[in-house]
């Protein structure tokens, strides 16, 4: 086999909204992996922006602003620039996120990034910057399915939380005829999960009992701990497991499945 076609004859689903998915399906398409798209979650900003305006209106205020996704960023950031909010001139507050990937839109979309999580999870923020938080006010723009984790962390800490919905998350996009159906029928090898969501999302509109079929009969593979813990929460076998929530790690993961003879042979059994 081609050195270059480590996914020749593979079926890879990406069940990421579609904008965030083109990336990886262009490197898995290199790896001679036929690609499916089938947005589990979809994404829409809040109808009543009253609030995050307000927030927006004294980002001062706060101490630090912390960033758990691309979306947050994305949001935040669009919402920032529709109020003429200059988010360069100030060095306060100072910005923080949870891995790489969020790191890099953040800067992208003029943010000083001041610190990265070395853990690809938002508690991780309060774990490591730890005692120096105390007494500090944080602001986490985040979705309205956010995780408790991270602002609870925060707060044992002793730091002032305040979060403001930026972003919606719903449930599955729209996606191209038949992606559903094979993923239905299980006619693919794999099915990528980012997120707790995007697993709750696709058990909603499959069920448990077409999800547990296509569990036994490919992998799933989930992005960092957390996801593995919502598949596994589900009763739902974890096949693949990406350490770092990043869309190389998952990669390099499904890659590592398909090249591990006893691991690909112990699923066939």
């Amino acid at each position: 086999m081609n050195a270059e076609k480590l996914l020749a004859g593979k079926c890879v689903v990406i069940t990421r909204a579609l904008e965030q998915s083109m990336e990886m399906k262009e490197r898995l398409e290199i790896l001679g992996a036929k690609v499916l798209l089938l947005p589990a979650v979809s994404f829409f900003g809040p109808s009543d922006t009253s609030e995050l305006d307000r927030i927006i209106g004294s980002l001062e205020e706060f101490d630090w602003i912390f960033f758990t996704s691309a979306n947050a960023v994305l949001y935040f950031s669009d919402r920032c620039r529709k109020l003429g909010r200059n988010i360069r001139a100030s060095q306060i507050p100072r910005y923080a996120a949870v891995g790489p990937a969020t790191a890099r839109a953040a800067v992208r979309r003029g943010f000083s990034v001041d610190y990265v999580a070395r853990e690809f999870q938002g508690a991780a923020l309060a774990k490591e910057l730890g005692a120096s938080l105390k007494g500090k006010k944080i602001l986490l723009p985040r979705s309205d399915r956010a995780r408790r984790d991270l602002p609870e962390a925060l707060q044992k800490i002793g730091a002032e939380v305040t979060e403001t919905i930026v972003y919606h998350t719903g449930g599955v996009g729209p996606a191209e005829p038949g992606v559903l159906d094979a993923v239905r029928d299980a006619r693919v090898d794999v099915v990528s999960f980012f997120s707790p969501s995007a697993v709750e999302s696709l058990g909603a509109e499959l069920g448990h009992e077409t999800m547990a079929r296509l569990g036994a009969r490919a992998a799933l593979a989930a992005v960092g701990p957390v996801t593995a813990a919502a598949l596994r929460k589900a009763g739902l076998p974890v096949a693949i497991e990406a350490p770092a929530a990043t869309a190389e790690s998952m990669i390099s993961a499904i890659v590592s499945y398909f090249s591990s003879p006893n691991m690909f042979q112990a699923r066939m059994s």
